[in-house]
């Protein structure tokens, strides 16, 4: 979680002055890891980006670890916020797969400095503070109970390991994701395309 302010405040619940300038620090440090890398991004950078001092940074945050953790972690909530609503208003088991793959996706096209951060954050050379594991099985849990629902509903093929398909179903995610990258004009409408056509073939009875 990120840290809170040091000394006699950290005992009490932040105002909503200070709630808004956390997430003002956050919103900045997605945008400078997004532009520049964790290396180049300094809490000295974070306060100019601000309009800050650097002082006023470490009120909030102690160091720059909790200022990438507390980025981290908005990434994630807003990204587990878009698919979780996608998946619930999925109609069936298979339909719920679905979204989750499209809304995934969908949710990193629209928000490519979420990219970035988690890419940075994430980078095993680098300590950021974010200990996460991209292959963990916490991550690969949430798609197979997906899978293994549909499969339990008839509408894929008895025989497949949700497990493996999970595995498999993220892997494509973060390959077209990270394509990105590499190339920004990217067709990421077409690659989800590609990887729910590939979804079908392989689920159908």
């Amino acid at each position: 979680m990120p840290a809170g302010p040091r000394g006699a405040h950290s005992a009490r619940q932040p105002t909503l002055t200070e709630r808004a300038r956390r997430q003002q620090l956050v919103a900045v440090t997605i945008d400078l890891v997004a532009a520049h890398g964790y290396a180049a991004c300094s809490l000295q950078r974070i306060a100019d980006a601000a309009g800050l001092t650097k002082g006023a940074v470490i009120y909030h945050f102690a160091s720059k670890n909790a200022v990438i953790r507390a980025a981290y972690d908005a990434v994630i909530e807003a990204l587990t916020e878009r698919v979780g609503a996608a998946v619930t208003l999925a109609p069936g088991p298979a339909a719920a797969v679905d979204a989750y793959v499209g809304s995934t996706i969908g949710h990193m096209a629209e928000h490519p400095t979420h990219v970035r951060v988690l890419t940075e954050a994430l980078t095993p050379a680098v300590d950021t503070g974010v200990d996460e594991d991209p292959a963990s099985p916490e991550r690969r849990q949430v798609l197979a109970d997906l899978v293994a629902a549909a499969v339990s509903a008839g509408e894929y093929r008895a025989d497949l390991d949700a497990v493996t398909l999970a595995v498999i179903l993220n892997g494509a995610i973060d390959a077209v994701v990270a394509q990105t990258l590499a190339d920004p004009g990217y067709d990421l409408t077409a690659a989800t395309a590609a990887v729910l056509d590939m979804l079908h073939r392989t689920t159908a009875p």
